[in-house]
């Protein structure tokens, strides 16, 4: 669970890539409300300190298209965007609440394979980008947290620049973006996560 103090912290200094796995309730249709950000308003919603975790993140690679607002990022309202897919399968799960983040920071690019060939050419980027992300892991003040990564390329990433003992799990989770159904995706993350560690050391 986080303070107001840390909450600001972090909005402040990583709002513009960040998120939390949080999202408004699902309304009639499966993309319904994703966009909606008011959840994160403090004097609106008095629960929310209660829901985040700073026990739990979960990693994308980069953004497809830029935002402006704070936490913003996993929350898109455009109706081809696929975040939907992780409100679905974590919710009322013991993941939901985990903090969110891009590994490559600002960097708006839609097919991960240009992304991959640029990181391939710019390996300093990759150092920087870790950098920034032990900030962030840094500013949860959590130590040794779980770590989801969405897709293969943020996994490998992960896997060859972060130490071992700065994270108790790395898990390789599907990426939302793959074409399955809400709940196929649903029961493949959890499934790769069931695999991957045991919920019994997380509280609910």
């Amino acid at each position: 669970m986080l303070d107001i103090k840390q909450f600001e912290t972090i909005k402040k200094k990583h709002g513009g890539y960040a998120s939390w796995a949080v999202w408004a309730d699902t309304g009639e249709k499966p993309k319904s409300n994703m966009g909606d950000i008011s959840i994160f308003d403090l004097e609106a919603n008095k629960t929310l300190l209660d829901i985040l975790r700073n026990d739990v993140i979960m990693v994308g690679l980069n953004i497809s298209r830029s935002f402006a607002e704070s936490f913003r990022n996993f929350h898109d309202s455009n109706p081809r965007a696929n975040d939907y897919k992780i409100r679905y399968a974590f919710q009322n799960t013991a993941y939901y609440g985990a903090y969110m983040t891009d590994l490559i920071k600002n960097f708006e690019m839609v097919d991960s394979n240009d992304v991959r060939k640029h990181l391939k050419a710019n390996p300093a980027l990759i150092e920087k980008s870790i950098d920034k992300f032990r900030e962030e892991m840094q500013d949860l003040k959590y130590n040794r947290p779980v770590i989801l990564a969405f897709g293969a390329a943020v996994y490998k990433i992960i896997n060859e620049n972060v130490r071992n003992d700065e994270y108790s799990k790395l898990i390789k989770l599907t990426h939302y973006s793959h074409q399955i159904n809400k709940e196929k995706f649903k029961e493949t993350v959890l499934n790769q996560i069931a695999i991957g560690t045991s919920c019994t050391n997380l509280s609910a």
